[in-house]
């Protein structure tokens, strides 16, 4: 090329598609002469394609560039993990000759190899990208600088965040495939990589300027997650849910991230759960994915199906995996939980509200305050629903189950349908009675009807008593069945001695009125609510909702010892 280009009497010699351009060429022409030529990790890689392409190789000369390179990779480069990762970086320039020529398997090798060995062959100078921690910049020789810590286990996966994408997912493979490294370093390792390249990612704040280029990082960190139960948090699987949503990654990757999820839901929190709806879903939050978490969540039971070890042996063996009771009080409580947040929208459907509570209907509950809260908040964000919608959605409930707290907040509830109310009153009753040591009564009759599907079924009159006692109790309904509770209040509280306008009782006297009127007050409220209702007992009912209130009234005023009660049934 020179020589023709003499001829022409050309002072320039244009040579194309050399890789690494000039200062590769550099390198070899120098080398050819003799001449000392430095190489590093920067201009190695240039260095040994541009021979590759001028084929200086040991068929020409022994001892050529080609084979002195790969000796000063092996001897040099590769037993350093700074410069590994940094000449694994330079093979992006040249990614289909370093392919050709096993440059980045040879890379990708080195540095994996280095990220299995075992912590205490490792030197802390390794992680370059540390920040030092305040004792390791001190003076003091008892401390002997920086190897006076124990290196951590995942002490490399903050330096592999500088790989891009594509290598990163390779390096990693390879590095599970030794077998060596824990699933839990694995998991770091890939939330680390999410939390550098997504800018916010850890507070859960998605901001994605090129979707394009987000969505196979999103995808690589998916498919690098370890298989194991626990290898990273059920917040950190969450996070990635809510991004593959916002990214519109494909359903396999986010049916992916469901999955995990369920395995692990006893240790997410409703925050957590809280996942925006896309755009033009018309709610606020997407509950169907939430449903199917936990789908996949109750999953684990139906794995754990008992299953016979031998056929000749009646020998019932247990699967791994079997929901505890505990997991699932857990996970009850964590519904109850979204239900009072996701509630607030005014957009909510009755039936995804209602779904998703019948799915943990059957788990543990000590107490139904949670299931209550979500109640009355629906309640309170959808004043417009009908009786009937009011109807099914408190049956969700069970007032036996609610606090002394949840159920003075029941009873002054106008949200609350008047049948509820009054459950919530004769329970409450039932419960101070048998805390003061007296028999408990047997359910009302007319307690059973208000829960029963086929109250009034037997009625011989047409009326709208089924409609009053599924609706909204009013202020004097409350205000009546309020009475009574502060009454049993006062007779359980057994610290005042002067009732009825200051008229002294003994103690005997007061226990023995307590004892009979603990036997039946239930009867005789509940009896005098239903024949004002109706006027033909418990099976009879009238149209007209302020009775209750007005009878309550009449009531309380003509009995006299009412406030005296040290407990009522």
């Amino acid at each position: 090329m020179v020589a023709n280009a003499s001829e022409g009497n050309c002072d320039e010699v244009h040579i194309h598609d050399i890789p690494g351009g000039p200062s590769a060429f550099e390198i070899c022409a120098k080398f050819c002469y003799g001449m000392t030529v430095t190489l590093n990790a920067y201009n190695v890689i240039a260095a040994r394609c541009a021979a590759e392409y001028l084929g200086m190789d040991e068929t020409i000369e022994k001892g050529n560039l080609i084979y002195k390179i790969d000796v000063f990779l092996n001897s040099s480069i590769f037993r350093s993990w700074k410069d590994s990762i940094i000449v694994l970086q330079t093979t992006k320039s040249h990614s289909r000759l370093c392919e050709e020529l096993k440059l980045i398997s040879h890379c990708i090798d080195a540095v994996a190899s280095k990220a299995s060995i075992d912590v205490s062959r490792v030197d802390w100078s390794y992680t370059y990208n540390r920040k030092k921690l305040p004792e390791e910049n001190g003076d003091d020789p008892n401390l002997n600088g920086i190897r006076s810590r124990m290196v951590p286990k995942d002490w490399w996966v903050e330096d592999l965040c500088e790989l891009e994408v594509d290598l990163y997912k390779r390096v990693v493979i390879t590095i599970k495939n030794k077998g060596i490294v824990s699933s839990e370093v694995i998991g770091e390792a890939a939330k680390a990589y999410a939390y550098s390249r997504f800018p916010g990612f850890n507070k859960g704040a998605f901001q994605f300027n090129d979707v394009s280029k987000c969505r196979p990082i999103l995808d690589a960190v998916v498919w690098l997650l370890p298989s194991e139960k626990g290898s990273v948090s059920c917040s950190f699987l969450l996070k990635l849910l809510k991004a593959s949503i916002s990214l519109d990654s494909g359903e396999t990757v986010k049916a992916e991230l469901v999955k995990r999820i369920g395995q692990q839901l006893e240790e997410a929190s409703v925050n957590d759960l809280l996942i925006r709806a896309a755009d033009g879903e018309g709610t606020m939050y997407d509950a169907h994915v939430v449903q199917k978490i936990l789908e996949a969540f109750m999953m684990r039971d139906k794995d754990s199906e008992p299953q016979l070890e031998d056929v000749d042996e009646i020998q019932e063996v247990r699967k791994p995996g079997i929901l505890s009771e505990a997991s699932k009080l857990i996970v009850a409580k964590l519904v109850d939980g979204y239900l009072t947040e996701i509630a607030k929208d005014p957009n909510l459907p009755l039936s995804t509200f209602v779904g998703m509570t019948e799915m943990v209907s059957n788990f543990p509950r000590p107490g139904h305050d949670g299931i209550y809260r979500a109640i009355d908040m629906y309640l309170k964000e959808h004043p417009g629903i009908s009786k009937s919608e009011r109807k099914r959605i408190c049956k969700l409930m069970d007032c036996k189950k609610l606090s002394v707290d949840a159920c003075m907040h029941a009873v002054q509830n106008e949200r609350l349908p008047l049948r509820v109310v009054v459950q919530v009153l004769f329970f409450e009753q039932v419960r101070a009675n048998a805390s003061s040591g007296s028999s408990t009564p047997d359910l009302p009759k007319a307690i059973r009807d208000l829960n029963s599907a086929s109250y009034g079924s037997s009625r011989t009159t047409t009326t709208n008593t089924e409609e009053d006692w599924d609706a909204a109790a009013s202020a004097e309904e409350l205000r009546a069945l309020r009475g009574e509770l502060a009454a049993l209040r006062m007779g359980n509280g057994g610290t005042s001695d002067k009732v009825n306008g200051g008229d002294p009782k003994s103690h005997a006297d007061r226990a023995a009125m307590s004892k009979m009127k603990g036997l039946l007050m239930s009867k005789r409220l509940f009896s005098k609510i239903w024949s004002n209702k109706g006027g033909q007992g418990e099976n009879s009912c009238s149209d007209s909702s302020e009775s209750l209130g007005s009878a309550n009234l009449e009531e309380a005023k003509s009995t006299p010892s009412r406030k005296g009660r040290h407990s009522v049934s």
